[in-house]
């Protein structure tokens, strides 16, 4: 933190434009040395750039943003220079030949921004999400995570468990008093509220369901369509086709989106409990393992067979006579018959399963925090000695920092910002 960092903030060159960023200490001296004279705070002004030898090496747009309010809470400067990368280089030369300066890491930028009190760790979670966005609705989602929507929810529930604190106090330091006798009625409407909202909350989909994508497996037994329907879906030949039984032999995925919705198709071997070689009944054994893992599986083999909660798909329509008496699909992958309309059925399901646009979709290490928190709220019963109830409130405080990111361990932050490119 104490050095000086710079680094291409911008897309990777030739580019029209390279923004690059330097953060710390001695970025208004880096940018002096530079561009010569300083712009007015938080205004851009077009400025020669030289490096220390007076050697010109573009002309650039150049600001100046003196901490803390800035992206990283510490004093900030950035060059918008030509994208040609003998540009981009040159200056970055003459920035590393500077006294103090040094080259970002990845995620350096944003984890200042986190340990100087810009952002939360929620918040951070959300950017790196958002940046990795692909779909609409992930882009909507990350959004209001990274723009506070979920560190509001968690404070609001930290504030109500502070007050509730503040009753247990009041009973320990006041309980010989006439005006003060025990805990109050609305220390038990106030728990029952915060203990509700969380236990909904871990109740709803998490994020992981929308950043991954919806796993969709295809199975059933061998030459039941699944891979020509897999490769329908996709529009590509990603899995071989062939009469033969047995041809898909490993787990084959493919990320797609349908209706903006992000989901991850899963073409499995072909199960059967006898007559495969070695080879086959290991992607048999992963076949089936991914079935554990499904989101939604699309069943093509005999009708009621396949795992609880399959839709049953029959995929040769363009055959006859039927394989299925009441499917809830019949497809062709030849002439696309149906595709449709699965398609439209998948997109109607996986909204009921990824966080709706606008909501705080915790992630699995935020919901193990919201967990540990309930499960000390709910520890607290009448028959509870109040010093103990005052302590499963103080756990449950800690769980909400751990989730903000108020106590976090190297090991959480570096898996993290590692996420982020160089100059994020």
């Amino acid at each position: 933190m104490s050095d000086t960092i710079f680094a291409l903030s911008s897309g990777s060159p030739p580019a029209a434009i390279g923004v690059i960023r330097i953060s710390g200490n001695s970025a208004k001296s880096a940018l002096e040395t530079l561009a010569g004279r300083l712009p007015d705070a938080r205004q851009a002004a077009l400025r020669s750039i030289k490096d220390a030898q007076g050697n010109a090496l573009d002309r650039a747009l150049v600001l100046w943003f003196d901490g803390p309010r800035t992206a990283t809470g510490e004093d900030l400067a950035e060059i918008h220079c030509h994208g040609g990368r003998a540009v981009v280089a040159a200056i970055e030369k003459a920035l590393e030949a500077m006294s103090g300066l040094r080259r970002a890491e990845p995620g350096e930028f944003t984890r200042r921004a986190f340990a100087n009190g810009v952002m939360d760790l929620a918040e951070a979670e959300g950017l790196a999400d958002l940046l990795a966005a692909e779909t609409e609705l992930q882009r909507v989602a990350a959004q209001a995570s990274a723009g506070g929507v979920l560190s509001a929810k968690v404070d609001c529930w930290r504030s109500q468990v502070l007050t509730l604190s503040a009753y247990v106090e009041a009973a320990l330091d006041f309980a010989d008093e006439d005006d003060v006798g025990g805990l109050p009625e609305a220390f038990d409407a106030g728990l029952a509220k915060v203990v509700g909202e969380i236990r909904d909350a871990l109740n709803a989909p998490r994020a992981e369901r929308l950043r991954d994508g919806l796993r969709v497996v295809l199975a059933g037994p061998p030459n039941a369509g699944k891979s020509s329907l897999f490769n329908a879906l996709l529009d590509e030949g990603a899995a071989i086709v062939a009469d033969e039984a047995g041809t898909t032999r490993d787990v084959i995925e493919r990320p797609i989106a349908f209706g903006g919705v992000p989901f991850v198709l899963v073409d499995t071997a072909g199960l059967r409990n006898e007559g495969a070689a070695k080879i086959e009944a290991m992607g048999i054994d992963r076949a089936r393992k991914e079935l554990e893992r499904a989101d939604m599986v699309l069943w093509l083999g005999p009708e009621g067979e396949g795992p609880e909660g399959a839709i049953e798909v029959s995929a040769k329509a363009d055959l006859a006579p039927r394989e299925k008496l009441n499917p809830k699909h019949t497809v062709s992958s030849l002439d696309g018959t149906g595709l449709e309309e699965l398609v439209g059925d998948l997109v109607d399901m996986a909204k009921g399963l990824i966080p709706k646009p606008g909501e705080a979709a915790f992630n699995l290490r935020q919901s193990q925090a919201l967990a540990e928190a309930l499960d000390a709220l709910k520890e607290v019963t009448p028959d509870v000695d109040l010093l103990i109830v005052g302590e499963r409130l103080r756990l449950a405080r800690r769980a909400f920092d751990r989730l903000l990111g108020r106590q976090s361990t190297e090991e959480v932050l570096d898996a993290l910002f590692g996420r982020f490119c160089i100059g994020k």
